[in-house]
C-alpha cells in the first residue's frame, strides 16, 4: 500500500497539483500586497481618504472603537471593509488566472493550426504512393 501511495505522489498531474498550489500562495501574497499597499490607498484617496480596512459595523451597542481591532476586542462586528479588500483580491486574481488561461488556450490554437497544415501538405510516403499506384493498376484491369 505505501509503494502504491508513493506510485501514486509521484505521477506527474499530483506534483503539477502540489506545484501550482505552492506557487498560487504565493502569487496570493502578491496580490493581496497589491491590493492592501496599492490599490486600496489610491481608491480611498480618490474618495476622501477612505481606509477600508476600518470600515465596520458593530452588532451590538457595547462596540464604539474607531478601529476594526478594537471593535472586535468589544464584541461582535460586521467587517464590510476587509470583505470589500479581500473581493478585490479575487477579483484581480481570477482577471490575471483568466488572462493566463486565454494566453494558453492561444498558444494551444497556433500550435495546433500549425500542426494541421504540416499534416495536411505532407505528401504520403512513397511506399504508399506506389501501393496506391499498383492499386489502381489492378482496379483498371
Amino acid at each position: 500500500m505505501l509503494n502504491e501511495f508513493k506510485a501514486f505522489i509521484a505521477k506527474g498531474n499530483v506534483m503539477d497539483l502540489a506545484v501550482g498550489v505552492i506557487i498560487g500562495g504565493a502569487f496570493g501574497g502578491i496580490v493581496k500586497s497589491l491590493v492592501d499597499d496599492i490599490i486600496m490607498p489610491i481608491v480611498g484617496a480618490i474618495f476622501g481618504g477612505f481606509d477600508f480596512s476600518n470600515y465596520f459595523l458593530g452588532l451590538s451597542s457595547a462596540v464604539n472603537a474607531p478601529t476594526l481591532a478594537g471593535a472586535r476586542a468589544q464584541g461582535a462586528v460586521l467587517a464590510y471593509g476587509s470583505f470589500i479588500t479581500v473581493l478585490i483580491n479575487f477579483l484581480i486574481l481570477a482577471w490575471i488566472i483568466f488572462l493566463m488561461v486565454k494566453g494558453v488556450n492561444t498558444l494551444r490554437a497556433q500550435v495546433e493550426r500549425k500542426d494541421n497544415k504540416v499534416a495536411e501538405a505532407a505528401p504520403p510516403p512513397a511506399d504508399v504512393q506506389l501501393l496506391t499506384e499498383i492499386r489502381d493498376l489492378l482496379a483498371k484491369r
